[in-house]
């Protein structure tokens, strides 16, 4: 006898369909599954066996075939338990195959027949959606993010037998507890006020945040670089109900969305260490999952000691930076996504540290500095909008912090500063084509949009000349300007602007 159930696998971040196809025919007691599935798809012949013998349900003592359709594309994950027992089970007379019809289903399966989680049932959620299914069968535990996708009737069950009881017509979920889906728990950010002095990263920092621009700070230990990078996250706008998604989307296919939890409500702070590999920043490896570089999308990708990274694994951040997406090219697949982040780099100008530090003196030879600044390319620095030098802040202004008297004001905070930025958002919102920042504008658009007076273009056409800057970095600088004058509600862009956005250009390694 042929059954059939409908499933979903995952590809990048989203999920194409799945049929699940299971065929008893004569001969010795197997089961074999074929459609290009890998170790942990082979290894729940094992689960589902165990699984229905222990839901008391019958074992076919015959040769079973599974097929996963289409057999041309690579199933990965145990999330095809659930699914191959049901329609095993249909196969074999104990359920009626109309009670399969339009319900797609997933979910690991233990030897005891209980339902684990899975990663990527939100991505499940939203295929089962579009294609119109009936209903979807989840792991208790993924409830409510595969409620996130509206218009589904999701049906959690907690074990095998609760999925076929979850199959009858006359299933009620009022038994289960209500769903839980709430903003998950903000951590406390850190506010700029914590941060003293550094007038000149402060103003880097609220023009990263106000035009999705990328930094890259300098300095010698201990002058507040990483605690400016971890500011940033509070100065950026809300997020909107489409990224809150979006985001919720690549954390659950990672593996890394909270069970029982909802939406992710917060932009994300992501700062690997920089012994890190290529497929743990980018993504990718064997089994493919989003790297540091996806999770970190709509957020905050921070790299502290970026010269101590390795520089093939710099070098492959060029293109993604550029494209706010990443493309991963395989033998038998090709995955995607999405990476529109704003990079806050850091680093020492030397492997001690000290260079160029009045107080100290560096230990570091010529051709140690050089070594040291050789694994950050140039193609790469070309691509960081903002380059800002730090100094090492004096004990009179990091006294104000403790409730020492002083004359100095007191810094901005997170929330002052957040206020300017939303403004000069809006700006943007209500200039730019659908709506993007001004970091990515192209040619065009920053041609047509920009609204650039003539002293801001002659200050420029200087520049690029004494500079001898490439194409991309004069693009940079105007985009900059256009942020500074954004910022400052200014209509058109001066030559203060531009003169201000080249002070950030100036860093040289």
């Amino acid at each position: 006898m042929l059954a059939r159930s409908s499933t979903a696998a995952l590809a990048g971040i989203e999920a194409y369909p799945v049929q699940v196809e299971v065929d008893l025919a004569p001969g010795l007691p197997a089961l074999v599954i074929v459609g290009l599935a890998d170790a942990a798809v082979q290894e729940s012949r094992e689960r589902v066996r165990s699984a229905l013998r222990n839901s008391g349900l019958r074992l076919p003592l015959s040769r079973v075939i599974v097929s996963l359709a289409p057999a041309d594309r690579r199933k990965q994950g145990p999330s095809f338990d659930l699914p191959i027992a049901l329609a095993l089970t249909c196969a074999s007379g104990q359920l009626d195959p109309s009670q399969l019809k339009g319900i797609w289903s997933c979910g690991e399966l233990g030897l005891d027949g209980q339902l684990r989680p899975i990663r990527g049932a939100l991505s499940i959620a939203l295929a089962a959606h579009r294609a119109g299914a009936r209903a979807l069968l989840v792991p208790l535990d993924n409830r409510d993010e595969a409620c996130l996708a509206k218009g589904l009737d999701v049906r959690p069950a907690g074990s095998l037998n609760q999925a076929l009881e979850a199959l009858q017509p006359n299933y009620k979920p009022c038994s289960l507890p209500p769903s839980g889906i709430k903003p998950r728990p903000k951590p406390a950010p850190v506010d700029l006020q914590d941060v003293q002095g550094q007038a000149h990263g402060r103003r880097a920092l609220e023009i990263a945040a106000a035009g999705g621009h990328h930094l890259l700070l300098v300095g010698p230990p201990g002058s507040g670089k990483t605690l400016l990078a971890q500011s940033l996250a509070g100065l950026l706008p809300p997020l909107s109900p489409p990224e809150q998604l979006e985001i919720t989307q690549l954390y659950s296919v990672a593996g890394e969305l909270e069970q029982q939890g909802g939406l992710i409500h917060e932009r994300p702070f992501r700062s690997p260490h920089h012994s890190c590999s290529s497929a743990a920043l980018l993504g990718g490896g064997s089994s493919p999952r989003p790297g540091e570089l996806a999770l970190a999308h709509r957020g905050v990708l921070f790299l502290d000691e970026l010269g101590e990274f390795r520089r093939d694994v710099l070098n492959q951040l060029r293109q993604p930076l550029e494209q706010g997406a990443l493309r991963l090219s395989r033998a038998k697949q090709q995955l995607h996504y999405p990476c529109c982040i704003s990079l806050v780099a850091a680093t020492n100008p030397c492997p001690c540290g000290w260079y160029g530090d009045p107080e100290h003196d560096c230990s570091c030879t010529a051709s140690e500095r050089q070594r040291y600044w050789g694994r950050l390319s140039g193609p790469l620095l070309d691509r960081i909008d903002l380059q800002v030098v730090m100094q090492r802040v004096p004990a009179e202004i990091l006294l104000q912090g403790y409730g020492a008297p002083s004359s100095l004001p007191l810094p901005e905070s997170t929330a002052c500063v957040a206020k300017r930025i939303e403004q000069a958002r809006q700006r943007m919102v209500n200039r730019n084509p659908k709506g993007l920042s001004n970091h990515r504008l192209c040619t065009r658009d920053l041609r047509e949009r920009a609204q650039l007076a003539e002293d801001a273009l002659a200050l420029w056409q200087q520049v690029m000349a004494a500079r001898a800057l490439s194409a991309r970095s004069g693009q940079r600088l105007l985009s900059v300007a256009r942020t500074i004058a954004d910022l400052d509600g200014d209509s058109q862009v001066g030559s203060s602007a531009v003169a201000e956005a080249l002070t950030y250009r100036s860093f040289m390694p």
